[in-house]
């Protein structure tokens, strides 16, 4: 999935090979994560399904193009709110009570979903984007923390626990989307509910297997500090303000559609002012900066890709539900059970990958390998685009979605492993704990874009929707491509001028 794990280093903790030969607070992490991403994924499985269902129905009786933009905005809120999750955990509370309050908080948001009643349903949205943002970073930093920075099961132990994100994310929507058909979304809910609730039983009861991993606050606020925060907050209170006043007047109104509008234009606007600040900075040296130029074009891609990526919990729900025959050996399925495709697709093929890149030594270099990934992730919605004006009025066969997601997991495997790596070494040295936060923001940017493009193509059709999507992609893929030799030589004179080699370049 769109996951990715990330670590910090702290003393070596005594050996317990009782999970794979790994520390048993392995064992805790990952069936922690498995089932947070069981309830989060179960719950996004069936959201869009929810908010543009008919009231007699079940749902919230919202049209389609506005079903698909709160969906977007709200996956767009999440990774917003992981940045300040982050931030939260190493300045003020550390990473282990982050993920606690984080999972106290999405359960409570998950029951709040399961009240048959709107208000509820905005209220539960918020508590679980909410929280999500500070468990989400941070129990993929607590691996970090379970081995020393020489330990040889490091990168072993990431791989354990990113195979407990696929295989909630596989069985998810598999089982929310069976309940949700047999008695309805609110009982779907619960079982999201129920499957963070399990989370925070193991990570409650596992604590004791951590050995003080993510205890500690790395950097915690000084006092000297509180007042340049504090002036910081009001700042960036003023300015999403600003931005909802922007809002208000190009929609002509006090509407939702503002609100969603104003989160699209945070998401948007933060990654350029962040680029802004590392450029500028008196902190980056003049060997850094053309790194982070390099960045950019990657970034770029990255964006773009999550844009199309993301779009399975939107666009490609409301199409199968709508234009995909979910009749399959004479039995209906869910329009859900599609997004379960790329997780297994990904426990099927990430081995391969990664015997790939091993036998070509990590090529080709890293921007290729994003342009590669944005490539894929264009194909398949012109592969989709295709299909739709083939089969016109018609419903689509159900394999056409499940080739969809397949080509989206190969662009996946391309681009989503090397990305943090190229974001954590391009990034500046004093920006370096922050490259996290730079990552998911390519995530939260891409999903905004999603967020206004349905609202402005609300009256066309699917096959001029997702063609003309891939065809921009395919193009910036392109350019992506062919500004690649020009990102491996900045990348490299740095390195020369440091004295140092880049992986992936």
């Amino acid at each position: 999935m769109t996951d990715s794990p990330a670590g910090s280093d702290r003393p070596a903790q005594p050996a317990e090979r009782t999970f794979f030969g790994h520390p048993r607070g392995l064992l805790t992490l990952f069936t922690t994560e498995a089932w947070e991403r069981f309830s989060y994924y179960g719950m996004r499985a069936i959201l869009v399904l929810y908010i543009t269902d008919a009231v007699v129905d079940g749902g919230l009786g919202y049209d389609e193009t506005t079903g698909n933009a709160i969906g977007s905005i709200y996956g767009s809120s999440v990774y917003l709110l992981s940045i300040v999750g982050g931030w939260l955990a190493d300045r003020v509370i550390g990473a282990r009570r982050s993920v606690l309050y984080g999972g106290i908080v999405i359960a409570a948001g998950h029951v709040a979903l399961t009240v048959p009643q709107a208000a509820f349903t905005w209220l539960g949205l918020v508590l679980v984007a909410t929280g999500t943002g500070l468990l989400k970073p941070n129990v993929s930093a607590m691996v970090g923390e379970l081995y020393d920075r020489r330990d040889p099961r490091r990168e072993a132990g990431f791989s354990i626990f990113y195979m407990g994100i696929n295989f909630g994310s596989l069985f998810a929507p598999l089982v929310v989307g069976s309940v949700q058909r047999l008695w309805g979304y609110h009982a779907g809910f619960l079982v999201a509910a129920v499957g963070m609730a399990v989370a925070l039983v193991f990570f409650v009861a596992g604590r004791r297997y951590l050995h003080g991993a993510g205890d500690a606050v790395p950097n915690p606020v000084r006092r000297e500090e509180r007042g340049t925060i504090a002036r910081i907050m009001v700042a960036v209170v003023a300015g999403v303000g600003v931005l909802y006043l922007v809002a208000v007047a190009v929609s002509g109104g006090w509407s939702g559609g503002a609100f969603v509008d104003t989160l699209s234009y945070v998401a948007l606007v933060t990654p350029v002012v962040y680029f802004v600040v590392m450029y500028r900075s008196p902190k980056v040296t003049d060997t850094e900066r053309p790194r982070l130029l390099a960045y950019i074009p990657l970034f770029v891609a990255a964006m773009l890709f999550w844009m199309i990526f993301e779009q399975a919990a939107t666009t490609l729900t409301t199409f199968a539900r709508d234009r995909t025959q979910l009749d399959v050996l004479g039995v209906e399925i869910s329009p859900a059970f599609f997004q379960s495709v790329n997780p297994a697709s990904i426990i099927l093929l990430a081995p391969v990958f990664a015997w790939l890149w091993q036998r070509t030594g990590g090529r080709p270099p890293t921007p290729y390998k994003f342009a590669l990934g944005l490539a894929l992730a264009a194909v398949s919605f012109l592969f989709l685009a295709g299909a739709s004006e083939v089969v016109g009025d018609e419903r689509a066969p159900a394999w056409v979605l499940i080739v969809v997601y397949v080509i989206q997991t190969l662009g996946e495997l391309c681009l989503s492993p090397v990305g943090l790596a190229a974001t954590t070494l391009l990034a500046p040295q004093a920006f370096r704990g922050q490259a996290m936060a730079l990552w998911f923001l390519a995530n939260a940017s891409g999903q905004a874009i999603t967020a206004q493009l349905v609202q402005a193509t609300a009256d066309v059709s699917d096959t001029a929707y997702f063609g003309g999507i891939g065809l921009v992609a395919l193009a910036v893929a392109g350019l992506v491509w062919a500004v690649s030799p020009w990102v491996v030589r900045q990348i490299r004179a740095a390195d020369e001028a440091e004295g140092v080699h880049t992986a992936g370049a």
